[in-house]
């Protein structure tokens, strides 16, 4: 019984799993639908006057037989056509000279007929709905942002937004006002009130001041947690603790309860039990990362750190903890005989072996249960599915066999396949695909996953174009940058703007090859950002080249967004390439003053790195065959269209082999058919033009 043509979202299980939700986008606009798992038949609840602007629009009730949906009004507004109509006035923005360092964010509101439209265009009214389509209204019409049920279903925390709107910064920094509400609808308690955030301290470990990340608790019946900061937000304030976490029990009669205070600024927290949680703090210019065993009922029990490392060391990470759902149906820390478990990739410097272990909350340690030893595949392993019993669910592959899913039974080492999914990309299937690490000139360690086309012959071995795809990473030690986290068994399975595809046309293909960009100690990254990128490059060409395969004068190398901006300036600083494809990047970091990827210092702390970093301050130095591709509404921050247009203009400009492409409506990843297909086209023609 699905609608023809359906366009289905937001799909979810109810609490008992035995129906499905989904909406279904017509013409008409966006309706809720749900489906008898039993029966398999479908039937439509609501008429298509769903408000999905800000997310999912329903939000399941712990009855299983009801919902909270958001309607668009019954009287709600046209919206105004720029175009058509006049402006009663000039747009005004003000600075009272305090410092607000922010990204240059798109899609932001630029006036009062946007303020109007916005506000249209997310006011809702809040209704109960049941299985049969019966609704009964909730709320009147506001700007509805967010719906969440306490564990126990009895009430509900209910967020808006609200004015002033801000010209400057996105709608997550607009005030927000967040209550609790009963089931009937009365008003329990505002719990929050955020203003408009538009100054921020600098740092990506500065936060805004307030109470944030406030959640149900999971395993409380009704209980929420929130974070407050201790250094007002300002990661450049010397503290002895940056953030506080608090409890607050509903009806929220008595104040909040301090449950721990942090060392770095809070990241994330799994509740357990009343005397069980574990909480993560960070701090990004060290990248460490603590994790904390800690008791919520007793706050005078001094929390034990249970793993402090770097977060961007993956030989050393233990693992994630394994959740299960507890009787309000929320996941919550699985703990079985005082033993919680760890679930890890299992990267090594001898290849991924993912793991499964126990520890112990008692002692801190751990013990092994089970690690994948596949030779010929990779495992991942997805999840606990019976304790007691041993029973895991994994999802295995190999170069050639698509990801299908498995129980495997860590006691009996038992496989049960569950699913039986076909390789869709048989064309690719006898393709030669191999892991190879080398070095840079300055010893660090990097890899990269060649492609060569079936049946190429090694021996004999035939100079092949190359191909590099890749995407800058900014570390801080040499020993994290150098790790390698390619899985050669890993399914071949090409996404859209992938360069696999033309192995089959002939080319050697280097996808997802190493580079690095290192600050260690008080160095940033970005400092020597062309020296090391160049030397990436070069060790690259380099280690295909001694293995015999290529022409080390037909390389082309390419990248997205980041990875454009990379294709750029190395096409620009070295001689290494005959020519690039750069798609949706950045080229003028002036136009990005208050940082860029993760890049922490403004134009006006370092503007010689600002300048020297940017290919279109040096347009004049790039005469390579570059193939620029950008969408033409690109709503990511700092990609704007406008940065390959302008560095298009400058080059053709200046007498460079550049073409550029504009893929109409599309943004920062290319979505329609038509779009992939001529972006396919546009590239092969490129790269049989410049590199064959």
């Amino acid at each position: 019984n699905l609608p023809e043509n359906s366009k289905i979202t937001f799909i979810s299980w109810s609490p008992n799993e035995k129906k499905i939700a989904f909406t279904n986008t017509s013409n008409s606009g966006t309706a809720l639908w749900i489906i008898d798992v039993e029966t398999a038949i479908a039937n439509k609840i609501t008429d298509y006057n769903l408000n999905a602007n800000m997310g999912i629009p329903y939000v399941w009730m712990t009855d299983n037989e009801n919902f909270l949906i958001k309607i668009l009004p019954k009287n709600r507004a046209t919206l105004i056509d720029v175009k058509k109509e006049l402006p009663n006035g000039p747009t005004v923005s003000i600075s009272n000279g305090a410092p607000s360092q922010n990204r240059t964010y798109p899609d932001l509101l630029k006036n009062k007929i946007d303020e109007i439209n916005f506000e249209t265009i997310i006011t809702s009214e809040l209704y109960m709905v049941n299985l049969s389509g019966n609704s009964t209204l909730f709320k009147k019409a506001a700007m509805f942002a967010g719906e969440s049920l306490s564990p126990d279903g009895k009430y509900l925390m209910i967020s808006t937004i609200q004015k002033p709107f801000s010209y400057v910064v996105p709608l997550g920094r607009f005030p927000m006002q967040a209550t609790v509400f009963d089931l009937s609808g009365k008003e329990i308690k505002m719990v929050n009130e955020v203003p408009l955030t538009e100054i921020m301290p600098k740092g990506f470990s500065s936060v805004r001041q307030g109470k944030r990340s406030m959640t149900w608790r999971n395993d409380k019946p009704a209980m929420l947690s929130f974070v407050v900061a201790l250094d007002n937000g300002d990661q450049a304030k010397k503290v002895d603790f940056r953030d506080e976490i608090f409890l607050w029990t509903a009806p929220f009669v008595s104040e909040p309860t301090s449950m721990m205070k942090t060392k770095q600024r809070f990241s994330g927290i799994i509740w357990g039990n009343d005397n069980v949680a574990i909480a993560t703090d960070d701090w990004y210019d060290t990248r460490n990362t603590k994790t904390y065993l800690l008791n919520p009922s007793n706050p005078l029990e001094v929390p034990k750190i249970i793993f402090d490392r770097n977060s961007q060391d993956i030989y050393g990470d233990p693992g994630n903890f394994e959740t299960k759902k507890n009787e309000f149906n929320k996941y919550v820390l699985a703990l079985e005989n005082n033993a919680a478990f760890l679930i890890g990739d299992g990267y090594t410097k001898d290849g991924q072996l993912p793991f499964i272990d126990q520890f112990n909350l008692n002692t801190l340690k751990t013990k092994r249960l089970y690690r994948s030893n596949f030779t010929d595949k990779k495992e991942n392993l997805l999840s606990i599915e019976d304790f007691k019993k041993g029973d895991i669910l994994t999802l295995i592959q190999s170069k050639t066999d698509y990801p299908n899913y498995y129980f495997r039974n860590i006691k009996t080492n038992k496989l049960t396949q569950i699913t039986t999914f076909k390789n869709p990309f048989e064309s690719l299937q006898n393709v030669s695909k191999e892991v190879i690490r080398y070095k840079r000139k300055d010893g660090v360690d990097l890899s990269g996953t060649l492609y060569l086309p079936a049946g190429y012959n090694k021996a004999t071995k035939e100079k092949l174009p190359l191909l590099i795809w890749a995407y800058p990473a900014e570390y801080k030690d040499k020993n994290s940058a150098g790790q390698n986290d390619k899985n050669p068994n890993e399914f071949t399975f090409p996404s859209y703007g992938s360069f696999i595809y033309y192995v089959t046309k002939g080319y050697a293909v280097l996808d997802d090859a190493s580079f690095p960009i290192i600050g260690e100690d008080k160095n940033e990254p970005n400092d020597t950002f062309i020296t090391q990128l160049v030397d990436d490059a070069e060790a690259a060409i380099t280690a295909v080249d001694k293995l015999g395969y290529i022409n080390p004068l037909k390389v082309g190398v390419g990248g997205h967004s980041y990875g454009a901006f990379m294709t750029a300036n190395l096409l620009t600083h070295s001689k290494l390439f005959a020519c690039g494809i750069a798609r949706s990047g950045a080229y003028n970091r002036t136009l990005t003053p208050f940082g860029f990827q993760s890049e922490q210092r403004n134009y006006w702390d370092v503007p010689n790195m600002y300048n020297d970093m940017s290919p279109f301050m040096n347009a004049d130095k790039m005469k390579t065959p570059l193939l620029l591709v950008h969408g033409d509404a690109d709503n990511n921050p700092g990609t704007f269209t406008l940065q390959s247009e302008r560095y298009f203009q400058a080059l053709k400009g200046l007498g460079a082999p550049v073409r550029l492409v504009l893929l109409p409506k599309e943004s920062h990843g290319y979505a329609a058919k038509e779009t992939i297909f001529h972006l396919l086209w546009e590239q092969e023609q490129f790269l049989d033009k410049y590199l064959k």
